[in-house]
């Protein structure tokens, strides 16, 4: 297998950690009693990651564990889907 094709595998195994770590997000928001939007969940998507970092932040003095988690994951599958392509095209 291609050093791109990893790459690719990598980077959609980031992006599925990520959506377990916004679930985890969405989980904390609906215990606190916010209202998620389901079906506009991917649009809404950075203002519930926003709410998460605000809540934590005003709790504990730090952004909660699944905002690093989040943000992380999806940087990461983004800098691996790059090289990918980088690698690919070379």
């Amino acid at each position: 297998m291609a050093m791109s094709n990893w790459l690719f595998v990598s980077a959609i195994m980031s992006v599925l950690w990520g959506v377990v770590s916004f679930a985890g997000i969405v989980s904390f928001l609906s215990r606190r009693g916010i209202k998620i939007n389901y079906l506009l969940i991917r649009i809404l998507i950075f203002k519930y990651v926003h709410q998460y970092y605000r809540i934590t932040r005003e709790e504990t003095g730090r952004p909660g564990p699944w905002f690093y988690s989040y943000m992380i994951s999806m940087n990461l599958a983004l800098v691996l889907v790059i090289a990918g392509i980088v690698i690919k095209a070379i």
